[in-house]
Protein backbone atom coordinates (compact mmCIF):
# COMPACT_ATOMS: atom_id res chain seq x y z
CA UNK A 1 0.00 0.00 0.00
CA UNK A 2 3.11 2.44 0.20
CA UNK A 3 4.26 1.69 -3.06
CA UNK A 4 4.39 5.50 -4.24
CA UNK A 5 6.84 6.21 -1.58
CA UNK A 6 9.38 4.13 -3.27
CA UNK A 7 12.05 6.37 -4.76
CA UNK A 8 13.36 5.72 -8.21
CA UNK A 9 16.93 7.84 -8.82
CA UNK A 10 16.91 10.52 -11.47
CA UNK A 11 19.00 10.28 -14.60
CA UNK A 12 20.13 12.71 -17.16
CA UNK A 13 19.78 10.54 -19.91
CA UNK A 14 15.94 10.78 -19.36
CA UNK A 15 15.10 14.23 -18.49
CA UNK A 16 13.31 16.54 -20.55
CA UNK A 17 13.43 20.14 -19.48
CA UNK A 18 10.70 22.05 -20.66
CA UNK A 19 11.05 25.46 -18.28
CA UNK A 20 12.41 26.69 -15.16
CA UNK A 21 9.15 26.97 -13.09
CA UNK A 22 8.88 24.82 -9.85
CA UNK A 23 5.66 23.73 -10.60
CA UNK A 24 3.31 24.40 -13.64
CA UNK A 25 -0.11 22.70 -14.61
CA UNK A 26 -1.76 23.51 -17.61
CA UNK A 27 -5.27 21.83 -18.55
CA UNK A 28 -5.04 18.95 -16.35
CA UNK A 29 -8.09 16.91 -16.55
CA UNK A 30 -8.86 13.23 -15.05
CA UNK A 31 -11.87 11.20 -16.51
CA UNK A 32 -13.03 7.85 -14.64
CA UNK A 33 -15.58 7.09 -17.57
CA UNK A 34 -18.45 9.39 -18.08
CA UNK A 35 -17.48 11.34 -14.74
CA UNK A 36 -15.12 13.99 -15.10
CA UNK A 37 -12.97 14.19 -11.66
CA UNK A 38 -10.60 17.16 -12.26
CA UNK A 39 -11.84 19.58 -15.16
CA UNK A 40 -9.31 21.50 -17.33
CA UNK A 41 -7.22 22.89 -13.90
CA UNK A 42 -4.10 25.12 -14.93
CA UNK A 43 -2.02 27.25 -12.02
CA UNK A 44 1.73 27.53 -10.81
CA UNK A 45 3.11 27.25 -7.68
CA UNK A 46 6.77 29.85 -6.74
CA UNK A 47 9.57 28.71 -5.29
CA UNK A 48 9.32 28.27 -1.56
CA UNK A 49 5.28 28.92 -1.68
CA UNK A 50 2.38 27.14 0.45
CA UNK A 51 -0.26 26.71 -2.02
CA UNK A 52 -3.80 25.41 -0.67
CA UNK A 53 -6.32 23.93 -2.82
CA UNK A 54 -9.72 23.56 -1.19
CA UNK A 55 -13.23 22.29 -1.76
CA UNK A 56 -15.87 20.35 -0.43
CA UNK A 57 -15.96 16.80 -0.75
CA UNK A 58 -15.92 15.52 -4.44
CA UNK A 59 -14.21 18.36 -5.80
CA UNK A 60 -11.44 16.85 -7.03
CA UNK A 61 -8.64 18.01 -4.37
CA UNK A 62 -7.29 14.34 -3.75
CA UNK A 63 -7.14 13.43 -7.19
CA UNK A 64 -5.95 16.34 -7.91
CA UNK A 65 -2.81 15.87 -5.89
CA UNK A 66 -2.36 12.14 -6.75
CA UNK A 67 -1.85 13.31 -10.37
CA UNK A 68 0.99 15.98 -8.47
CA UNK A 69 2.56 13.03 -7.13
CA UNK A 70 2.39 10.73 -10.54
CA UNK A 71 0.26 8.15 -8.86
CA UNK A 72 -2.14 8.45 -11.06
CA UNK A 73 -1.79 9.92 -14.75
CA UNK A 74 -3.99 12.57 -15.86
CA UNK A 75 -6.57 11.80 -18.77
CA UNK A 76 -5.28 15.11 -20.43
CA UNK A 77 -2.44 18.33 -19.56
CA UNK A 78 0.93 18.76 -18.42
CA UNK A 79 2.66 18.85 -15.46
CA UNK A 80 6.29 19.97 -15.06
CA UNK A 81 8.10 20.25 -11.64
CA UNK A 82 11.22 21.74 -11.74
CA UNK A 83 11.58 22.14 -15.26
CA UNK A 84 10.25 18.62 -15.65
CA UNK A 85 7.51 17.05 -17.65
CA UNK A 86 5.81 14.56 -15.17
CA UNK A 87 4.58 12.36 -17.83
CA UNK A 88 8.20 11.48 -18.87
CA UNK A 89 10.05 12.05 -15.97
CA UNK A 90 7.56 10.65 -12.86
CA UNK A 91 10.88 8.50 -11.75
CA UNK A 92 13.43 11.42 -11.62
CA UNK A 93 10.73 13.65 -10.04
CA UNK A 94 10.09 11.05 -7.33
CA UNK A 95 13.54 11.83 -6.09
CA UNK A 96 13.00 15.56 -4.70
CA UNK A 97 9.47 14.99 -3.94
CA UNK A 98 7.56 13.97 -0.72
CA UNK A 99 3.82 12.84 -0.54
CA UNK A 100 1.48 12.25 2.50
CA UNK A 101 -1.61 11.44 1.74
CA UNK A 102 -4.93 11.84 3.97
CA UNK A 103 -4.59 7.88 4.95
CA UNK A 104 -1.18 6.70 5.62
CA UNK A 105 -1.09 3.45 6.77
CA UNK A 106 2.16 3.16 8.63
CA UNK A 107 4.35 -0.55 9.58
CA UNK A 108 2.51 -0.45 12.91
CA UNK A 109 4.58 -3.70 14.39
CA UNK A 110 8.38 -2.03 14.01
CA UNK A 111 9.54 0.45 15.81
CA UNK A 112 9.75 4.21 14.74
CA UNK A 113 13.55 4.22 14.22
CA UNK A 114 13.97 1.50 12.22
CA UNK A 115 10.73 2.15 9.99
CA UNK A 116 12.24 5.59 9.13
CA UNK A 117 15.53 3.95 8.62
CA UNK A 118 13.66 1.39 6.67
CA UNK A 119 12.79 4.57 3.94
CA UNK A 120 16.14 6.34 4.45
CA UNK A 121 17.50 3.06 2.86
CA UNK A 122 14.56 2.95 0.43
CA UNK A 123 16.08 6.64 -0.72
CA UNK A 124 19.87 4.97 -0.75
CA UNK A 125 20.38 8.18 2.17
CA UNK A 126 23.87 7.13 3.60
CA UNK A 127 23.44 5.74 6.86
CA UNK A 128 25.18 8.07 8.67
CA UNK A 129 23.61 11.06 7.12
CA UNK A 130 19.93 9.26 7.66
CA UNK A 131 21.15 8.25 11.16
CA UNK A 132 21.18 12.14 11.77
CA UNK A 133 18.36 13.17 10.04
CA UNK A 134 15.91 10.78 11.66
CA UNK A 135 17.64 12.23 15.07
CA UNK A 136 16.59 16.02 13.79
CA UNK A 137 13.25 15.57 12.29
CA UNK A 138 12.03 13.19 15.81
CA UNK A 139 13.11 16.28 17.83
CA UNK A 140 11.61 18.83 15.42
CA UNK A 141 8.62 16.77 15.11
CA UNK A 142 8.70 16.54 19.20
CA UNK A 143 7.87 12.77 18.89
CA UNK A 144 9.69 11.32 21.90
CA UNK A 145 10.01 7.36 19.79
CA UNK A 146 12.72 6.05 21.18
CA UNK A 147 12.32 2.20 21.82
CA UNK A 148 8.70 2.51 20.55
CA UNK A 149 6.70 0.67 18.28
CA UNK A 150 4.34 3.05 15.83
CA UNK A 151 1.11 0.25 17.14
CA UNK A 152 1.60 1.92 20.54
CA UNK A 153 1.73 5.72 19.71
CA UNK A 154 -1.28 7.64 19.39
CA UNK A 155 -3.04 8.93 16.16
CA UNK A 156 -1.18 12.70 16.42
CA UNK A 157 2.10 10.36 16.98
CA UNK A 158 1.74 8.14 14.21
CA UNK A 159 0.52 11.72 11.63
CA UNK A 160 4.39 12.86 13.06
CA UNK A 161 5.83 9.68 11.61
CA UNK A 162 4.19 9.46 8.62
CA UNK A 163 5.36 13.50 8.39
CA UNK A 164 8.85 12.57 9.12
CA UNK A 165 8.94 9.53 6.50
CA UNK A 166 7.69 12.22 3.54
CA UNK A 167 10.85 14.43 5.09
CA UNK A 168 13.48 11.39 5.29
CA UNK A 169 15.01 12.10 1.81
CA UNK A 170 14.96 16.06 2.35
CA UNK A 171 12.70 16.68 -0.82
CA UNK A 172 12.23 20.09 -2.36
CA UNK A 173 8.61 19.75 -3.04
CA UNK A 174 5.96 18.53 -0.50
CA UNK A 175 2.20 17.38 -1.26
CA UNK A 176 0.34 17.16 2.01
CA UNK A 177 -3.56 16.07 1.79
CA UNK A 178 -5.26 17.22 4.88
CA UNK A 179 -1.85 16.95 7.18
CA UNK A 180 -3.70 18.02 10.53
CA UNK A 181 -7.22 16.04 9.99
CA UNK A 182 -8.88 14.41 12.67
CA UNK A 183 -6.09 15.69 15.30
CA UNK A 184 -6.79 17.24 18.62
CA UNK A 185 -6.11 20.84 18.44
CA UNK A 186 -2.82 21.23 20.35
CA UNK A 187 -1.34 18.59 17.75
CA UNK A 188 -3.06 20.14 14.63
CA UNK A 189 -1.45 23.77 15.83
CA UNK A 190 1.93 21.93 16.24
CA UNK A 191 1.74 20.48 12.65
CA UNK A 192 0.46 23.89 11.24
CA UNK A 193 3.35 25.72 12.84
CA UNK A 194 5.79 23.09 11.67
CA UNK A 195 4.27 23.23 8.24
CA UNK A 196 5.26 27.02 8.03
CA UNK A 197 8.34 26.57 9.65
CA UNK A 198 8.94 23.76 5.97
CA UNK A 199 8.33 26.85 4.05
CA UNK A 200 10.92 28.88 6.16
CA UNK A 201 13.77 26.41 5.23
CA UNK A 202 12.60 26.77 1.76
CA UNK A 203 10.47 24.05 1.11
CA UNK A 204 7.50 24.35 -1.67
CA UNK A 205 4.16 23.14 -0.64
CA UNK A 206 0.86 21.95 -2.09
CA UNK A 207 -1.21 20.80 0.40
CA UNK A 208 -5.90 20.81 1.62
CA UNK A 209 -7.01 20.99 4.29
CA UNK A 210 -10.81 21.35 5.64
CA UNK A 211 -10.02 24.16 8.34
CA UNK A 212 -9.87 27.28 6.39
CA UNK A 213 -8.59 29.43 9.08
CA UNK A 214 -5.81 27.19 8.71
CA UNK A 215 -5.54 27.41 4.78
CA UNK A 216 -5.87 31.54 5.50
CA UNK A 217 -3.25 31.47 7.54
CA UNK A 218 -0.87 29.83 6.56
CA UNK A 219 -1.09 29.78 2.32
CA UNK A 220 0.65 31.99 -0.01
CA UNK A 221 -2.12 31.20 -3.17
CA UNK A 222 -5.24 29.26 -2.58
CA UNK A 223 -7.01 27.60 -5.38
CA UNK A 224 -10.61 26.52 -4.51
CA UNK A 225 -12.40 23.73 -6.86
CA UNK A 226 -15.71 23.08 -7.31
CA UNK A 227 -16.95 20.20 -8.78
CA UNK A 228 -13.57 19.37 -10.58
CA UNK A 229 -13.31 23.26 -12.20
CA UNK A 230 -11.27 26.27 -10.77
CA UNK A 231 -13.78 28.89 -9.03
CA UNK A 232 -10.87 31.41 -8.18
CA UNK A 233 -7.64 31.75 -7.13
CA UNK A 234 -5.02 33.94 -5.97
CA UNK A 235 -4.16 35.35 -2.46
CA UNK A 236 -6.17 35.50 0.83
CA UNK A 237 -6.17 39.11 -0.08
CA UNK A 238 -7.11 38.63 -3.97
CA UNK A 239 -9.99 36.78 -3.19
CA UNK A 240 -11.15 39.01 -0.14
CA UNK A 241 -11.09 41.84 -2.54
CA UNK A 242 -12.96 40.30 -5.94
CA UNK A 243 -15.87 37.86 -3.41
CA UNK A 244 -15.92 39.59 0.03
CA UNK A 245 -18.57 41.33 1.42
CA UNK A 246 -16.76 44.27 3.55
CA UNK A 247 -19.95 44.98 6.16
CA UNK A 248 -19.79 47.85 8.48
CA UNK A 249 -21.26 47.50 11.98
CA UNK A 250 -22.81 50.58 14.05
CA UNK A 251 -24.01 50.64 17.60
CA UNK A 252 -25.62 53.47 18.93
CA UNK A 253 -27.86 54.59 22.05
CA UNK A 254 -30.75 57.44 21.64
CA UNK A 255 -33.81 57.89 23.84
CA UNK A 256 -36.14 57.66 20.94
CA UNK A 257 -35.70 55.11 18.20
CA UNK A 258 -39.14 56.41 16.71
CA UNK A 259 -37.98 59.14 14.20
CA UNK A 260 -35.04 57.04 12.75
CA UNK A 261 -35.76 55.67 8.91
CA UNK A 262 -32.70 55.49 7.48
CA UNK A 263 -32.65 51.68 7.32
CA UNK A 264 -33.38 48.66 8.99
CA UNK A 265 -32.01 48.71 12.83
CA UNK A 266 -32.20 46.22 15.19
CA UNK A 267 -32.59 46.56 19.16
CA UNK A 268 -29.23 44.66 21.42
CA UNK A 269 -29.76 45.16 25.02
CA UNK A 270 -30.73 48.81 25.13
CA UNK A 271 -29.12 49.80 22.26
CA UNK A 272 -29.88 49.71 18.72
CA UNK A 273 -27.16 48.33 15.65
CA UNK A 274 -27.12 48.72 12.32
CA UNK A 275 -25.65 46.26 10.10
CA UNK A 276 -24.61 47.26 6.11
CA UNK A 277 -22.57 46.92 3.01
CA UNK A 278 -22.86 50.76 2.57
CA UNK A 279 -20.90 53.57 4.28
CA UNK A 280 -22.97 56.40 3.59
CA UNK A 281 -25.65 54.36 5.90
CA UNK A 282 -23.51 54.44 8.33
CA UNK A 283 -21.94 58.26 8.02
CA UNK A 284 -26.03 59.37 7.82
CA UNK A 285 -26.87 56.70 11.01
CA UNK A 286 -23.62 58.86 12.97
CA UNK A 287 -24.63 62.04 12.02
CA UNK A 288 -28.69 61.37 12.91
CA UNK A 289 -27.81 59.68 16.60
CA UNK A 290 -25.65 63.10 17.32
CA UNK A 291 -28.73 65.55 16.32
CA UNK A 292 -30.96 63.10 18.29
CA UNK A 293 -29.01 63.23 21.37
CA UNK A 294 -27.61 59.92 21.19
CA UNK A 295 -24.02 58.46 21.67
CA UNK A 296 -22.38 55.98 19.31
CA UNK A 297 -21.45 52.68 21.71
CA UNK A 298 -18.80 50.75 19.13
CA UNK A 299 -18.35 51.08 14.97
CA UNK A 300 -16.05 48.31 13.53
CA UNK A 301 -15.75 47.57 9.86
CA UNK A 302 -16.96 43.02 9.18
CA UNK A 303 -14.18 41.84 7.19
CA UNK A 304 -15.47 38.28 5.72
CA UNK A 305 -12.98 35.06 6.23
CA UNK A 306 -11.91 32.94 3.87
CA UNK A 307 -14.78 30.05 5.51
CA UNK A 308 -17.56 32.50 4.70
CA UNK A 309 -16.26 33.83 1.33
CA UNK A 310 -16.15 30.06 0.47
CA UNK A 311 -19.48 28.98 2.09
CA UNK A 312 -20.67 32.19 -0.65
CA UNK A 313 -18.81 30.88 -3.68
CA UNK A 314 -20.21 27.01 -2.42
CA UNK A 315 -23.54 28.29 -2.74
CA UNK A 316 -24.56 28.55 1.09
CA UNK A 317 -26.50 31.23 2.32
CA UNK A 318 -25.18 33.28 5.53
CA UNK A 319 -27.00 35.22 7.77
CA UNK A 320 -25.29 38.07 9.86
CA UNK A 321 -26.80 38.82 13.40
Amino acid sequence: MLHFIIPFIYSNEYSHIVEPGIIEVNGLRKEYGDFVAVDNLSFSVGKGQIFGIVGPNGAGKTTTLKMLSSLIRPSSGNIYMKGMDISRDAVGIKSFLGFLPEESPLYEGMDVEDYLMFFAELYSVPKDRAKKRIHDLLFDLALNAEGKKIGDLSKGMKRKVAIARSLINDPDILIYDEPASGLDPMTSRYITDYVRSLKQSGKTIIFTAHNLFQVESLCDRILILKNGKLVTLGTVEEIRAEYGKIQYRLEFKVDNIGEYTITDVKGMDGDYVVVTNDIAIINETTKWVATNGGDIVEMRTIVPSLEEIFLELMGVELFVD
